[in-house]
């Protein structure tokens, strides 16, 4: 069977049409059974606690909002950044599982449908806003459901407005956003993931889609078709993981040793444009869990931290970070993935000043 994409139909004939149908069903089966455990069982349950914590919500870790190992200031530093990487894979092991299992099921199913890309950008953007905001994964666990849809044929647009929407535009921490900072702050967090919306064609203009793939015209029945999705759902799922497991446990360790070496409690009292500018690379960079971005910030300015900054870590941190850079970059560009940190970055940097010529501040 030839793998298709937008603008081609399937050629299957009408004595295979029953194989492929039942390769669909295990394939939106495996998507749907992986997805609502997580949702119902994990993701939004944890969520919703967050939220409902309100002003009492807490962070344990620097990137982190367990401890599963306490991290003290007179540690040295090499166990702090080793007890950091420790607790973010902790915090992250189900999101990362999830994307895992839940991507692996996306490689098996896009390649058996007629379309999975349209012709327009805008199009495409718009699919990737309504797949990703459900999905409930933070920047980084979103990554590898974003390399299975780039390798399965979605448009490279698709796939970054994905990622995008996920993180940044899911309803419950956007409520949490509404519910714990103040009402300007929280429209200029919900127009920032808007505006890196629109970039996204931009972002993307010289990606090339993946190339088309081709896969076996699938036998007459059921069982036989059946079994053959279970077997390439096993493989996607353990190519899926020798890909993208070894730049996580990497992103952890950079984001662990950039959290412990430049603290959130050493940021200056007095706002300036170059605090500013290392506020946005940091929050660019570090990895962190769904929601943290939120509550760190939040946490940071009922301690009294300059609202500059607070506005600047809220809008890139939880955005974008290394780990989906790097395999952004692994797999659909290099380019493409610099230019989007550069526009988070760049976007940080814009609201953070912006708050401090607002405030007076500068």
């Amino acid at each position: 069977m030839s793998s298709t994409v937008a603008g081609t139909t399937l050629s299957i004939p009408v004595s295979a049409r029953s194989g492929l149908r039942a390769q669909i069903i295990v394939a939106v089966v495996l998507a749907l059974g992986v997805g609502s455990y997580f949702w119902i069982d994990s993701r939004y349950p944890a969520l919703l606690k967050k939220m409902h914590s309100g002003k009492a919500i807490k962070v344990a870790g620097a990137i982190s909002f367990d401890a599963l190992l306490p991290v003290t200031p007179d540690m040295p530093a090499l166990t702090r950044v080793a007890r950091t990487t420790a607790n973010w894979t902790w915090t992250n092991r189900v999101g990362m599982t999830f994307s895992l299992f839940f991507g692996a099921a996306l490689l098996t199913l896009l390649p058996l449908l007629p379309r999975r890309r349209f012709g327009n950008a805008a199009a495409n953007t718009a699919l990737g806003v309504v797949t990703g905001i459900p999905l409930g994964v933070c920047a980084n666990c979103v990554a590898p459901i974003g390399q299975s849809l780039y390798q399965g044929g979605a448009s490279p647009t698709t796939v970054l407005a994905t990622m995008i929407s996920s993180p940044m535009l899911n309803i419950v921490v956007l409520t949490m956003v509404f519910t714990l900072l103040p009402i300007q702050i929280a429209v200029v967090r919900v127009a920032v993931p808007l505006f890196l919306l629109a970039l996204v064609p931009w972002l993307t203009r010289e990606a090339k889609p993946a190339p088309e793939g081709m896969c076996a015209l699938p036998d007459p029945g059921w069982l036989k078709p059946s079994a053959g999705a279970l077997q390439q759902y096993g493989k996607n799922l353990g190519r899926l993981a020798l890909t993208t497991l070894p730049l996580m446990l990497l992103a952890a360790l950079l984001g662990a040793l950039v959290a412990e070496l430049v603290p959130a409690h050493d940021l200056p009292a007095q706002v300036s444009v170059i605090g500013i500018v290392l506020v946005a690379l940091a929050g660019a960079f570090l990895p962190v869990p769904m929601a943290f971005d939120v509550a760190a910030s939040y946490v940071l300015m009922a301690r009294g931290v300059p609202m500059p900054y607070v506005v600047t870590l809220l809008c890139t941190l939880g955005a974008f970070s290394i780990y989906p850079m790097m395999v952004v970059g692994r797999t659909i560009s290099w380019r493409t993935a610099v230019r989007v940190f550069a526009a988070v970055l760049v976007i940080g940097i814009a609201v953070g000043v912006g708050t401090a010529f607002a405030q007076h501040a500068l």
